[in-house]
Parts: C-alpha cells; structure tokens; sequence
C-alpha cells in the first residue's frame, strides 16, 4: 500500500513537472513571433516556417564568404525534403557588400549559385534600427568565436579588434554569413560565426531533423 501511494505521488509530480515544461515552452518567445519582408515587401510571417529546422544567414554579393552560397545550397538540397529551409536576408552593414537591390542580388544569386531557397528584403542586423528578428537572434546566442584555422580569421580579428577591442563580449553580428540554426519548436539553437565550417553546420542540422 505504502509503494502505491509513494507510486502515484510520483507519477502526479512527474506530470505536473511535465505540464510546467510544456507551459514554459508555450510561453518562450520564438521566430514564430515576428514576421519580415519579402523581397517585393510582402509581409512574411515566419509561422509560415513552424515544425521546420531553420538557417537564418545575412549574406552579402561581394564578400570573401559569397561562394558560401554554393555550400548553402547543396545544404539545402540535400535536407529540404526532410523539412529543413534558409533564409536568406541580405545586409549592407559589411563593408559594403552588398550594394544592389533586392531584385538584383536575387538574380546574381540564382545565377551564380543556382539557389532555390528564400531570400528576403534587405535589412540591418545591426543597431537601434536594426531588425526586429535580428534583434531577438542576438539576445538568444551571442558571438560564438572565430575558427582559428580558417585563413580569414586574422584579417577579422584585426580589423574587428581596431574598431572595439571588446568587440567579443556584445551579441552584435560581426560579419556577413553570420548562421542562427533554430529547433521545430522555432528556439535558436546555434549560432555559428562565418568562419564556421559548413561540414560543421551540416552536421548541426541533421542532429535536429
């Protein structure tokens, strides 16, 4: 008698820590709450993307991480079938990199790199009129560190550490390529600095699908 009671005191706490749980997760903020711009300016609400593994990626046409597109793709190719999608938002805070308009960056990406996956209307990542999403992306996961290996890194650490020397310590998008890998509940997961291997990446997101 005395183990049955023990049993269902037990059983009633493990569901009521299961309900708390699950309240929780209904409660937490995800990329479900915010909606952005199509490259037309059609309003996109990323619901639109619920119960899919999600890369969100700000890109740039002129940078030394542009033929990343091509990788991004295969990425895409390979796990889209399986509930797995990019989206692509362009952003000219790096060096200028990315100067065309929504419409011309979206040819030269689909000429280029043959890419099939979402692109969206250009914005900022950074700053007090930076957008909303973005914002939110960065409070989730900060700077997740540079690949020491990788051949750009000094150049960015250089160049990055002349304008802040405690650049490392704020959430700020640092370059372009910048990846935010987010769960089927739309919870960010990961965040992966531009000097990230793809392999790594890929790897990252088949874990999740």
């Amino acid at each position: 008698m005395a183990f049955s009671i023990i049993f269902v005191i037990f059983v009633d706490a493990q569901n009521a820590l299961t309900r708390i749980t699950l309240n929780i997760i209904l409660e937490m903020k995800t990329v479900y709450d915010f909606a952005v711009k199509d490259r037309k300016g059609g309003e996109v609400s990323l619901r639109e993307y619920a119960n899919e593994v999600i890369l969100i990626v700000n890109t740039a046409t002129k940078c030394g991480f542009t033929p990343q597109y091509e990788d991004l793709e295969a990425i895409y190719e390979k796990y889209h079938a399986k509930g797995f999608t990019i989206l692509d938002f362009p952003c000219n805070q790096f060096g200028q990199q990315a100067p065309g308009t929504d419409e011309s960056i979206h040819e030269f990406c689909k000429l280029t790199y043959g890419t099939e996956f979402p692109r969206f209307k250009k914005i900022k990542v950074n700053g007090d009129d930076a957008e909303p999403l973005y914002k939110y992306l960065k409070e989730q996961k900060g700077f997740a560190g540079w690949d020491p290996n990788h051949k750009l890194t000094p150049i960015l650490e250089e160049m990055l550490s002349k304008e802040d020397p405690d650049y490392k310590d704020k959430a700020d998008i640092k370059w372009n390529f910048t990846k935010f890998l987010v769960n089927k509940l739309g919870l960010v997961v990961a965040r992966f600095e531009p000097t990230e291997s793809l392999e790594n990446v890929s790897k990252r997101i088949e874990e999740l699908l």
